[in-house]
Formats: C-alpha cells, structure tokens, sequence
C-alpha cells in the first residue's frame, strides 16, 4: 500500500466508523411470473441494501428477450426511477446487491450476469464465494474460454456453457458440481427461474409467494417489503427450478448437516428476518442476555453502538437490571465518501456520523455494547469519544467471540494478520482500544443463545471458522495464495 492509500483509508477511517466492519458480499431476489417482476425486484433489492452497497443490478425477460440495467451505486440512486423500471419489461426479474470480496468494483463486475447459450440465455446472481474460483477460472482460460469479468460468478456461467447435458438445469447441476465454497444463486432463463443453495447451506436463501407467482431471495425482509408470503428456507444443496408447472425440488448432492453461517444472525441479516426459523432480532437480545451472564461490570449504564449493537444491549441491560440509553447518537444522513483535506478536520468529523449524547455519559461507568470487534480502529475512537464527554469508565463488550480467523466464503474479513483478536492478547486489546475491561461473548455462549447447549457433541451447527478455525470446506485457491481473498483477474493473468 502506498503513503498516499494508507492516509487516504487513514481518513475514511476517521469520517466512516462502519470501515472497521464485516461485509457481507450481497444479496439476491428473483421473482416468476409476475407482471410487476422488475418493480417487486428494485423493492426486494431496497430491503437488502444492507447487504450490498456497491452496486445493483436488475435482469429481466419478456416473449422475447432479456433485457438487463446494472449500475454502481446504491438502489434507490437508480431503480427509484420509473423510465429505468420501464427499460426492464417482463414477468420475470432477478436482482443483485453487490459487496465485492472477489473481483474489482466496476461495471463489468456488476451482476447480474448474463450470457447466451446454445440453449438459450442464462442470468446469474450470486451470493458467497466460491473457494476454487480461481483454479476453475485459470483451467478455462486455458481451455479457450474468454472471461469478461473478474468476478467468481462468471466461472458458473461458463461451466454451464461447457457442459453437454442437453437440458439447461442438467447443465446447471453440472456446474454446481464444480464449484467448491459457498453460494446462494439465483438464475434466470427463456422459461425458468432457478434457485440454489450451496451443500453446507452457508449462504441463505428463502422461497416466498406473491399473487400467486413465487420469489426467491436472500432474506425474509426482501419478502416483507413487497407484502409476499414466506413459504420456507431452501434446504442446503436443493436445487428449486420453477416454471408455469410450479415449483421441482432438485437434490443432486449427498445429504449433509447443514451448517449455515453464523454471521446471518451476528450481523449480516436485517434484525426484522427470520433466519433457519429464528428472528434474528430475538436472537441478537439473546446474545445480549448470554453476554451479560458471562462478563458483567459494575455500571450505571449499558450504551449500544448504533445501529448494530442495539438488540444485543438491550438484552444486556435487561439480564443485569442496568439502565439501557443512547449514550452515542448516530446520524444517518452522512455520505459514506465524505473526507475533508486537513487532519485536524477529519479527527473531529467522526462526530459527523456518530457523537456522543453527553448527558447520558457523563460522570457514569458506562457498557458499551457492539456485535463484534475487526482490526479495532472504530472501538478505541468510540471509546475516546466517551471519555471526551464525560464517562468515568469505559467498558467494552462484544456481542461474538473473538473473530481470529480470515472468511472466504462471501465475508471481506481483513487478513489474518490485521485481526486484532488474532495477534493480540484480551489485555493487549484492553489497551489497545483504551477501555477500562473487554470482555468476548463465548462460542458456547453464541450457540446458547441461538437455541443450542453448546456441547461438544453438538457442535458446529453452523459455520464458525472465524472463531473456531474450523473452515467446512476445500480451501482450493488458498493453497498457494496468501491467505485473502484474491482478485481473480490478477492471479489469473
């Protein structure tokens, strides 16, 4: 990194408390049938911003073609306009939020991606990330194919393309078959939307209803905001092909225990979804309550850091009986890219986005609650932020366990080395961030408030390699890589 990146991302740091956060890469939604199918997608694609705030892209068909608008930015910026939803006829749409962990933020990257088949059109979007992208990509280069992206997503379409089952869904599985890592796909064809889940069921993906047609998308949220019905979670490794005939239920891979990412309920799932049954809301209060139970300082106030770690405060607060308040205001309505030239201005605009509420601080030994805890930088500012305004001790809890292990499954985790949980001692962290105690929420504590005892026996029900270590997959293009998350149009040429 050169002198001029690192002060660059020095003062994003300072003006954007979310840059020392999890980001998850995307999220998808396709709906069938539905004369309204391109406006129902921007209204889905609305609902999961969150999971993507670098690019959207919509794909749609009608009797006689596809017809495709992706744009960078966010989807209110574009999909708001009624002349954009007109260029996108059809009564069939798939949509992608994207959150880059593989590939560059370009237009060329933005899904969702579309290529025609001997068998017809095929459009792609993918949530996750796909371990063996990279060695599958470098094959296909060799073999003549010709990459337009540097996107993992584009490996799938060009495996479809290679294989000679006769049947597009034949194809489709075939490809499935591939691919290592994780993956929640939606697809879109002349007569057929698609959906898939990955083996392990990593990523998320649910079925819905509306008037009648059926939906697929990332989150029960996306479901909730166009009025459909949830009817289920796709299971891990189904493959759903539905059509004018309904809804076909594929299984073309061996039964598995499904280990779905921990992450959808930490952090990465709006609070209002149902993940694997559970509200994720209640689940977050529970991790609270658990947090409480392990690690609980004598205070006069528990102080969420908005937005994330509100429902794990409140479970806190309400386990240890201390008051709950907004002890840090956050202000919604700062662009994220805003940077002024001057260190000195740049120190004081992190209150531009989040300040402290100093008559519920000050003169109080005071909790701060977050869902978890990166490279650091965001907590010992927030923790200087409380002592500025008056807090006479500065507590630090963390909604997780220590995350002392890089993802490669769809999260943009920092390298290894940049985790502070995994080259620091709890005490070198204590200081690091200037609080007066850190404490960790247990990994047998995040499975009890998830619904699970925590026993040995048991565990892991869900994917929780960026605690544990334990990875659950192959780790293909990691072999002879540094241990990130690569772009593949620079290892591949």
């Amino acid at each position: 990194m050169s002198d001029s990146t690192a002060a660059t991302h020095e003062a994003q740091d300072w003006f954007d408390l979310d840059s020392d956060r999890l980001h998850e890469e995307c999220g998808v939604f396709g709906v069938f049938g539905h004369p309204d199918a391109a406006a129902l997608t921007a209204l889905g694609l609305h609902a999961l911003q969150h999971r993507g705030q670098e690019a959207a892209g919509i794909v749609s068909r009608d009797e006689h073609r596809f017809h495709a608008e992706r744009r960078l930015g966010l989807v209110g910026d574009h999909f708001s306009d009624a002349r954009v939803i007109a260029r996108l006829p059809g009564r069939s749409a798939i949509g992608h939020n994207r959150y880059s962990t593989t590939g560059e933020t370009i237009l060329r990257n933005v899904q969702p991606l579309f290529a025609e088949l001997d068998a017809g059109g095929m459009a792609v979007a993918h949530n996750g990330n796909l371990t063996n992208a990279l060695t599958l990509r470098r094959d296909l280069v060799r073999a003549g194919a010709i990459c337009q992206s540097t996107s993992d997503t584009e490996v799938i379409l060009h495996l479809v393309a290679q294989s000679r089952r006769p049947r597009i869904i034949d194809r489709f599985v075939n490809a499935l078959r591939e691919i290592e890592g994780a993956y929640a796909l939606v697809a879109l064809t002349t007569k057929k939307l698609i959906g898939a889940r990955d083996p392990l069921g990593i990523r998320p993906l649910v079925l819905g209803e509306l008037d009648g047609c059926y939906i697929l998308t990332s989150e029960t949220c996306a479901l909730d905001i166009i009025g459909a019905k949830y009817i289920r979670d796709i299971d891990n490794g189904e493959v759903v092909v539905i059509s004018e005939s309904g809804v076909q239920s594929l299984r073309p891979f061996p039964p598995q225990r499904m280990r779905p990412c921990v992450f959808e309920f930490v952090y990465f799932a709006r609070p209002d979804s149902v993940v694997q049954g559970q509200s994720v809301y209640e689940v977050r209060k529970k991790m609270g309550v658990e947090l409480a139970r392990e690690s609980l300082p004598e205070a006069d106030v528990i102080v969420p850091i908005p937005d994330s770690g509100v429902p794990a405060a409140i479970g806190f607060s309400q386990e240890s009986g201390i008051p709950f308040e907004l002890g840090i205001i956050r202000n919604h309505y700062v662009g994220r890219t805003f940077i002024q030239p001057t260190q000195g201005v740049r120190e004081s605009g992190v209150r531009m986005k989040h300040s402290a509420n100093r008559s519920q601080v000050a003169g109080k030994r005071i909790v701060l609650v977050d869902d978890s805890l990166v490279r650091g930088t965001t907590s010992l500012k927030i923790v200087k932020m409380m002592r500025d305004a008056g807090a006479t001790e500065v507590h630090f809890r963390l909604a997780c366990p220590p995350i002392k292990h890089s993802d490669f499954y769809g999260i943009d985790t920092p390298e290894r080395e940049k985790l502070l949980a995994a080259t620091h001692t709890l005490e070198e962290m204590r200081a690091f961030i200037g609080a007066d105690s850190l404490a960790f929420l247990s990994v047998d504590g995040l499975y009890r408030a998830m619904g699970y005892d925590g026993r040995d026996d048991l565990r892991p029900q869900f994917t929780d390699h960026c605690f544990t270590g334990d990875y659950p997959t192959p780790l293909t293009d990691q072999m002879d890589a540094t241990p990130r998350q690569l772009s593949l149009i620079a290892e591949a040429s």
